[in-house]
This record gives structure tokens, C-alpha cells and sequence, in this order.
């Protein structure tokens, strides 16, 4: 690292520095204390980013997703076999099942002869029957390194497809960044909306999604005044989530959007404060390494005009 940035990570950090009774002993711990907590913040960023990588690049990660297949009414066929209407790689079971579509409901069927021996449906041996297609808990097909779930998309349904043996995760050669900047660690003004609104958040496949927006976090970069509206993806959770698109997405960032994951404000969601945005977090969707990903599209407001130099750039195979 060079002294200039060790100078401007240390500078930060004396914000967070608590306060000392004693004005000599103040002055003589802070350098100190800034540069631990500089080092710090600088260490516990370079480890999420490497735990990123390896989920990415994990079995069942976003670079094992091989195929997206949309669901038919009536029966879809799955397996290796020429004739099945949704194909599996050669070593897949040659019939693994039908997936039926009827109305709200979709089930998988055995094929003539019954299941392959080690098909598993959320971690125990197959049975025919209506499968889950609850984004938050869907029901699971495996056999071997093969992965099957039904999602509902739009008021259709689809297959997604993770296949550990996939070329993309076998070519992985980690992710691009940043170097990490503390001027894009920012604490940004929370305005609760009132009453919270759904935001209509579009897809890259052409579906909306409807997500609770329970306000706007408002700051200032390089003189610039920026609005950014997160949704909740869990009611219930603690976690904010920004799909946002900056001047980089033409140059450096990938172009469709990033994702931006924070805690929630210090005073609650339905009420003013503050909360703390970390731009070196900001990561690629799943649509970055995979044609095959169903990501979400950053509302008109989270398009800026101004340049988030930070985070993850652009993956390239």
C-alpha cells in the first residue's frame, strides 16, 4: 500500500476513533489507533472479497449455473436423451423425469423404468410429487453434480439448471477489483418514505419484480449530491439491497448493473438517520458470469451519472 493511501485510510479512521477524556492522551493514541483501525477495515474487506470468489466459484456457485429452460404447460421432459424436450449434458440419466405444469402447480414424474438410482429431492430419495417453487425455499433436485430448481418468474415457470463439471467454473480465474478506497466509505442520510412504496424492479428476462422501497439513502461524492433507493429482498431481514448503474458501467464496471448490500439505518427504517455505505462492496449480479441468470435491473433512480470507482469491475472469461 502506498504512504498516500495509508494517509487517507488513516484519516478515516479517526472518525471512528471514541472519545478521550484527556486531550494529550487523545492526541497520542489517535495515529495509532487510526492505522489499526485502517488496517483493520482494509483486512475484513480483502476477506469478504475472497469469500466471494469462492462462492462464486463453489459447487453449486453462479459459475455452475449451465442452463435456464422456461416450463411448458402440461409435461416437459428432462434428461440426456435426443428426444427430451429440455436437454441435460451427456452423462445426465438419459430420462430423469417430467416436470408438469397445471395451473399453479408443478410436479415431477418418473419416467418409464422410475427414477435413476441416486436422484434426490432436497437431500432425499425422489418421489413423485408437487415440488416447491417458493424463491426462499424451492424444492431442490440433484443426482450427482447436477442441480434442478423450478423458479416462477413473471407467472411462468422455468427450469435453472447448476452443473458442478460446467466449462465456466472449470475456466475460473477469480474476480476484478478495485483497489480498496476508503473515499468511497460513506455515511449517507436515510429518508424513510412514508408510507413505504413496492418498486417495480425490472429483469433481464422482461419480468417485474414487485419489492417493498422503504426509502432513499441521499449523499454527497466529489460535489455531486446522489439519491440511491434500495428494496428489501426479505421483509423481515436486516439487510438493505442497492441495484444501482454508475458512469463505470460504460467502461470499466460491468454495464447491466451492480449490487450494493447494507445494514440498516442506525434509527430504524421508518425513521431519519443515517447508515453506512461501502462502495468497495459493490459486486456483479449473477448475470456477470452466466447467460443463464435471472437478474434484476436498477430502477431509474439508481441510474448515476457520477463515477463509483470502487468495488468489483468488470469479469472477464
Amino acid at each position: 500500500m502506498t504512504i498516500s493511501r495509508v494517509v487517507r485510510i488513516s484519516a478515516l479512521a479517526l472518525a471512528f476513533l471514541p472519545w478521550c477524556a484527556s486531550p494529550f492522551l487523545a492526541a497520542q493514541a489517535a495515529p495509532d489507533a487510526a492505522v489499526l483501525q485502517a488496517a483493520q477495515w482494509q483486512q475484513k474487506l480483502e476477506a469478504w472479497r475472497a469469500q466471494r470468489a469462492e462462492e462464486i466459484a463453489a459447487p453449486g456457485g453462479w459459475l455452475s449455473l449451465a442452463g435456464l429452460e422456461w416450463l411448458k404447460p402440461g409435461s416437459n421432459t428432462v434428461g440426456a436423451a435426443a428426444e427430451n424436450q429440455i436437454k441435460l449434458h451427456a452423462g445426465a440419466p438419459q430420462h430423469l423425469g417430467l416436470l408438469t405444469v397445471s395451473g399453479q402447480v408443478v410436479q415431477l414424474l418418473a419416467p418409464a423404468g422410475g427414477f435413476a438410482p441416486g436422484l434426490q429431492i432436497d437431500g432425499k430419495p425422489a418421489r413423485e410429487g408437487a415440488l416447491s417453487v417458493d424463491d426462499r425455499k424451492p424444492s431442490i433436485i440433484t443426482w450427482q453434480g447436477l442441480s434442478l430448481v423450478v423458479l416462477k418468474r413473471g407467472g411462468r415457470y422455468l427450469l435453472r439448471i447448476k452443473d458442478d463439471a460446467s466449462p465456466a467454473r472449470a475456466a475460473f480465474h477469480g474476480l476484478n477489483w478495485y483497489a480498496p478506497d476508503p473515499h468511497y466509505l460513506i455515511a449517507a442520510r436515510w429518508i424513510p418514505f412514508t408510507p413505504p412504496h413496492l418498486e417495480k424492479i425490472p429483469t433481464v428476462i422482461g419480468t417485474t419484480l414487485d419489492l417493498p422501497a422503504p426509502g432513499v439513502a441521499e449523499f454527497t461524492l466529489d460535489g455531486q449530491s446522489v439519491r440511491l433507493e434500495p428494496v428489501l429482498e426479505d421483509p423481515t431481514g436486516k439487510t438493505l439491497f442497492f441495484i444501482l448503474r454508475d458512469a463505470t458501467s460504460k467502461t470499466t464496471t460491468y454495464g447491466a448493473a451492480r449490487f450494493l448490500y447494507a445494514g440498516l439505518p442506525d434509527n430504524g427504517l421508518d425513521q431519519p438517520g443515517t447508515l453506512t455505505l461501502d462502495f468497495n462492496r459493490l459486486e456483479n449480479p449473477a448475470c456477470a458470469y452466466t447467460p443463464y441468470a435471472t437478474c434484476p435491473l436498477p430502477p431509474e433512480v439508481n441510474r448515476l451519472a457520477v463515477a463509483l470507482e470502487a468495488g468489483e469491475k468488470r469479469y472477464t472469461e
